[in-house]
């Protein structure tokens, strides 16, 4: 947007462009200050994003760290198949942490209940250590969750990958302060300003590709605990649970075990933008299972050493 003033010319970014040049600073700042950065991507909406805005900061050079994917062996294959893609397109290495053979190795007990939340932890920081990143980038956002919403943009973790909310660093007027002491590592969120609006905006702005399972598409469906959950070989319905064909889109994409889906008819990103703006509820309160444990759920598995 283009303002006259008594001086001449002012010019001044539209919050998109304000905070796409807020991350990318961000980005760069990481691969100027750390050796060995990585990008964790899911395939998710928010770490496509992220991919996005990395391609930006560097093109046309190639982006210059990995990519990092904890695998729990509960995914969507819509968003599994779109990570692959989406690398193969990008030309970016791709780190795969799996939670599965670390279960058949005996390193891991899965949970009661099915849930690998929890246990997909000791397998971040195995492959963090295995490969001897000291900073990773991730998509998430502060106003997803509280727990989310108190951390800082750089966020140091202990040698043993754990997060003290009562020991952070100031981050006054945007200063970064990377310095690592023996042990630590990193996580940064070049996303923490960006609400889910603000996602959707500029994917519909820039183009970002997504995995389909965002935008609305028949899928059988059944109720339980108020959230519409998709049947899935992870996520089968009980005897009392009845199962209808209903049109529906997924807000976030976590485990098919425990995020539940939206009733929608939104099939463009246009679309979307206009339903996220009448929402008066986070995509996580929405449609994740695993946060309806506690109000503290999140920010016990990050004390731990979760993303």
């Amino acid at each position: 947007m283009k303002t006259k003033t008594t001086a001449g010319l002012k010019y001044q970014l539209d919050q998109l462009t304000a905070l796409e040049a807020e991350s990318i600073f961000i980005i760069r700042e990481v691969v100027a200050e750390l050796e060995r950065p990585g990008l964790l991507f899911s395939g998710g909406k928010d770490s496509a994003v992220l991919l996005h805005l990395a391609a930006k900061a560097f093109a046309p050079a190639a982006i210059p760290f990995p990519v990092v994917h904890i695998d729990t062996g509960h995914n969507f294959q819509e968003v599994l198949d779109f990570r692959d893609a989406e690398v193969a397109r990008r030309g970016v290495r791709l780190i795969i942490g799996s939670v599965q053979k670390a279960i058949d190795a005996g390193d891991l007990v899965e949970e009661r209940g099915g849930s690998r939340n929890r246990i997909q932890t000791p397998v971040l920081l195995d492959t963090i250590e295995k490969n001897d990143l000291n900073a990773l980038m991730g998509g998430a956002r502060r106003d997803e969750e509280k727990a989310r919403a108190k951390e800082r943009v750089f966020s140091f973790r202990d040698e043993f990958g754990q997060w003290d909310p009562r020991n952070q660093r100031p981050e006054l007027w945007s200063l970064y302060n990377s310095k690592l002491n023996f042990g630590e590592s990193l996580r940064v969120f070049p996303l923490s300003n960006w609400t889910e609006l603000d996602i959707w905006n500029y994917v519909l702005r820039e183009n970002v590709l997504l995995p389909s399972i965002y935008y609305a598409h028949e899928r059988e469906v059944f109720e339980r605990n108020q959230m519409i959950f998709g049947v899935h070989t992870f996520c089968q319905p009980k005897e009392h649970e009845q199962v209808r064909t209903q049109l529906v889109r997924y807000r976030t994409v976590g485990d098919a075990s425990l995020t539940a889906a939206v009733a929608s008819s939104a099939t463009t990103a246009a679309q979307i933008v206009e339903e996220v703006a009448t929402s008066r509820i986070t995509e996580r309160g929405a449609t994740r299972g695993d946060d309806q444990v506690s109000e503290a759920a999140m920010e016990d598995r990050k004390k731990e050493g979760y993303f």
